[in-house]
């Protein structure tokens, strides 16, 4: 970011719908092409070698990769909340160790990682009943994508600090390049070379380091309050701690919400290939919808972030409002779209009828409660902004993650079924959305005037 960016702060002084909108929209493409990472292996090794591979690059070992990287994605989250406050205040001295410490995270937690999945990934795959005919591919697609984990966390970590002060631009160009350079991989890697799986693997690792190096890059030649000097890569224990502090509920949050979606994978295997690859697809295009909401609730946290640590709290609510809005009119358009163009969506991953039909039951029982979810995210990203993790993550925790493991244990056994199981997604949503709505409510009167 250039240095007169820090003089007038775009997101402490300019109008709040049209920063949030202009902040959202490279937000929401990068995520879009970040998405396209993951994406291009499933249409291509879909169509191209068969629905085995599809639900060997989905399916569990989705679900596996998801938490994992969750956790620490989302412990690592609590320095973009912090270094959002000291931007907004204008300290550079605390601005510039939270960097630091934060790069220091990334690399010493993707060490640890990269070990540790590649070590029990056959195990975590058996637990969550992988068929046998699925193991293989499903091991080797794992254990490439965890030695290159160094390459995800930098650049998870480093787009989210470009966007915790107003850089959402940068991110976007840097996905763009890295997501063409995936696709042309994994058509070269599959097609070419007949690699399979493990060519989608090595793909997305080779783009993700890409992306990585350019992120990187940009912090160090920034000329911002925020500049990353490689010699100065440490812990800085103040900034540690809050990263920790903030960052470890989200962490847990993050996994509570992946292990319960592990729990409901390992139900819906059973069901056979089909199946799996059905939930595969499904989850593909679903995620249009989730990055959408997702980054509504980045750029509100941003918002709530800058605003909280400039001590305005009438902006930082109205921001929260005009978010809430913004992001209900999105996840309606999408409950539209996909009742409408679900199957041509599903066409493109599979052309195997019995997998589509399957994917469109799961569509139509999730699409409509869309709308929930807006009031889960958006207030617990607001509510992150402020440095208060710990509530949001026992909500979250409790309504989702353990009220869906329930219903899996108790409920699925009265009624045993895909409908079952799928419909844990929208009663756990409803619970959870009413929580935050009366926490944030009392929150936004009690403490924030």
């Amino acid at each position: 970011m250039k240095q007169e960016t820090t003089s007038t702060n775009q997101i402490t002084e300019g109008v709040i719908w049209k920063q949030l909108l202009l902040f959202f929209f490279p937000i929401v493409m990068g995520t879009f092409f970040q998405q396209l990472y993951n994406t291009a292996d499933t249409v291509i090794v879909g169509r191209f070698v068969g629905k085995e591979a599809l639900a060997s690059v989905g399916g569990s070992t989705a679900q596996i990769v998801n938490l994992i990287v969750g956790f620490f994605v989302g412990l690592a989250s609590g320095a973009t909340v912090i270094i959002s406050q000291f931007y907004g205040a204008q300290d550079k001295r605390n601005v510039d160790r939270s960097l630091h410490t934060a790069f220091a995270f990334s690399i010493v937690g993707s060490v640890f990682i990269t070990f540790l999945g590649i070590a029990i990934a056959p195990w975590l795959l058996k637990i969550m009943n992988t068929p046998e005919n699925l193991m293989a591919d499903s091991v080797l697609y794992m254990r490439i994508y965890f030695a290159g984990i160094l390459f995800v966390f930098i650049y998870n970590v480093g787009s989210s600090i470009l966007r915790a002060v107003g850089d959402s631009k940068r991110p976007l160009y840097y996905l763009i390049v890295c997501c063409i350079l995936n696709i042309v991989l994994d058509l070269v890697l599959i097609l070419v070379f007949h690699m399979g799986v493990g060519g989608a693997a090595i793909a997305t690792v080779v783009s993700q380091a890409v992306s990585s190096i350019l992120v990187t890059r940009a912090l160090m030649k920034s000329d911002d309050l925020l500049h990353l000097k490689i010699k100065e890569i440490r812990f800085y224990k103040a900034a540690l701690l809050s990263l920790i502090w903030i960052g470890l509920p989200t962490g847990i949050q993050s996994t509570m919400y992946n292990a319960s979606n592990m729990f409901i994978q390992a139900s819906l295997n059973t069901f056979g290939t089909d199946t799996m690859a059905a939930w595969t697809a499904f989850g593909k295009i679903d995620s249009l919808y989730w990055m959408v909401n997702s980054a509504f609730g980045i750029a509100v946290t941003t918002f709530v972030g800058q605003n909280y640590g400039a001590g305005k709290y009438d902006r930082m609510k109205k921001c929260v409002r005009i978010g809430i809005g913004m992001a209900l009119v999105a996840s309606l358009i999408f409950t539209f779209i996909f009742f409408l163009g679900g199957r041509p969506l599903f066409h493109l991953f599979t052309a195997d009828k019995t997998v589509i039909d399957i994917g469109m039951q799961m569509l139509h029982l999730i699409a409509p409660s869309y709308f929930l979810f807006v009031f889960i995210e958006l207030l617990s990203g607001a509510l992150r902004g402020t440095g208060d993790v710990i509530i949001p993550m026992i909500m979250t925790c409790g309504g989702i993650c353990l009220l869906r493991v329930l219903w899996i244990i108790f409920i699925v056994p009265l009624k045993p079924g895909l409908e079952t199981i799928i419909f844990s997604y929208p009663v756990t949503w409803f619970i959870t959305a009413v929580l935050f709505i009366i926490y944030y409510i009392w929150k936004s009167r009690k403490l924030w005037k």
